[in-house]
């Protein structure tokens, strides 16, 4: 006589039998180029890769950003299933756009997803989205409804991200207020509120951090006396080129003058818009510290040690804040108002006399910095990539 125990042992493989052949699994084209893209998908796909009975994940990277997307790829175990390897020597939006346009055209006909993923701002993302509008196949836009509501800046980011979302079928919005916008411009169906998966990859990355253990980080910083007050800075953006980068170096100056027991850490982008003003007039100064751009880990560890951050990066508005990292804006409008609002970050322009005045009143008032460093950071709890899946679990394609 056979067994119960057999029996339902049967029963059980012949129900997974049954389910995987009526039930098909939701194929995802996840589209990206650069690294901050690839720091918020990371998370994402890691969890999309876990439930193999609901969906079968693709990755496509167009390698807008070569190098510093490599990094992040390696750091997070992610290994691209197409790479169009775009990037060239002084290329322009006119070449992003058009050799990520052209090369994903081959990549769609071959993968044919059910799903295309793109992400943020990004050229990579717009070439994505109208990509899969191209084939009639259906778009998500991960990081849906920020606005500046000024195209020219962050330029071309404000108006790649509108057009992203203008193209897409289903959004997902990091907060209430982008939700809202979406909902301002008629967008208003398969739209969900679920967080910033940039801190799901905050989370992973410093666990990551902290299983490998802080000798290297020390090793690798050790022109830096962590015990002192560091301050982080970063910058990059094309609407800053020209005077406004030079008045940020400038403020700077004055800053690390003026506070020598302070260390000013600036891992210093590869354009040579930014390269020239800043070693041109900040590599004589004693205590600020001009380094090569970091790596994912090295730079949220940084982060995680400073005493505050002067940035133009729109992640770093995001993940300082979960840290508690006072953030200072280096922007004159910036799309995530929310952090504004709730105190996290502070929007202090391209003003030489501002940044100082601003920066000099975290160093020196204690109680204007706690203010800052225990607001609330609206960007959410780490769970966004989970909300995610249980959404795309449910969705009917049809």
């Amino acid at each position: 006589m056979v067994k119960q125990e057999t029996i339902n042992t049967l029963v059980l493989i012949l129900f997974t039998i049954y389910f995987n052949f009526i039930v098909k699994t939701l194929k995802i084209l996840f589209i990206f180029g650069t690294r901050p893209e690839a720091i918020k998908f990371a998370p994402l796909i890691k969890a999309c890769k876990k439930r193999t009975n609901l969906f079968q994940v693709l990755t496509c990277v167009t390698a807008q950003h070569r190098e510093m997307l490599d990094q992040v790829l390696s750091f997070f175990a992610i290994t691209p299933d197409f790479d169009l390897d775009i990037m060239m020597a002084g290329q322009g939006l006119f070449d992003i756009t058009s050799r990520s346009l052209t090369g994903l055209e081959k990549i769609l006909a071959e993968a044919s997803p059910d799903l295309i993923f793109v992400q943020g701002d990004t050229t990579t993302a717009f070439a994505g989205a109208l990509a899969g509008y191209y084939k009639k196949i259906k778009v998500c836009h991960l990081e849906a409804g920020l606005r500046s509501s000024n195209k020219y800046s962050p330029y071309p980011e404000e108006m790649n991200r509108v057009l992203a979302d203008h193209i897409a079928d289903y959004h997902f919005a990091p907060t209430d207020k982008a939700a809202e916008n979406l909902y301002k411009e008629g967008i208003t169906k398969n739209v969900w509120m679920v967080g910033n998966t940039v801190i799901d990859a905050l989370f992973l990355g410093m666990s990551m951090i902290e299983k490998r253990g802080e000798a290297e980080f020390l090793r690798y910083f050790n022109f830096l006396d962590v015990s002192k007050r560091i301050i982080l800075i970063t910058g990059h953006r094309r609407e800053s080129f020209g005077k406004p980068f030079e008045n940020i170096c400038l403020a700077l100056k004055e800053i690390a003058s003026s506070h020598p027991d302070t260390e000013i850490v600036y891992p210093v982008h590869l354009n040579p818009n930014v390269q020239k003003p800043v070693y041109r007039i900040l590599k004589d100064c004693a205590n600020i510290h001009l380094i090569e751009p970091l790596d994912y880990p090295h730079l949220i560890w940084l982060m995680n040690k400073c005493f505050m951050v002067l940035t133009d990066s729109g992640g770093i508005q995001e993940e300082a804040p979960t840290l508690g990292k006072p953030v200072l804006v280096m922007r004159e409008v910036t799309e995530r108002t929310e952090g504004i609002e709730a105190g996290t970050a502070r929007l202090v322009g391209t003003s030489k006399e501002t940044i100082i005045r601003e920066t000099n009143v975290l160093l020196n008032d204690a109680t204007a910095y706690q203010s800052m460093a225990n607001a609330v950071n609206p960007y959410g709890d780490g769970t966004a990539s989970e909300k995610i899946v249980e959404i795309l679990a449910e969705l009917d394609l049809g």
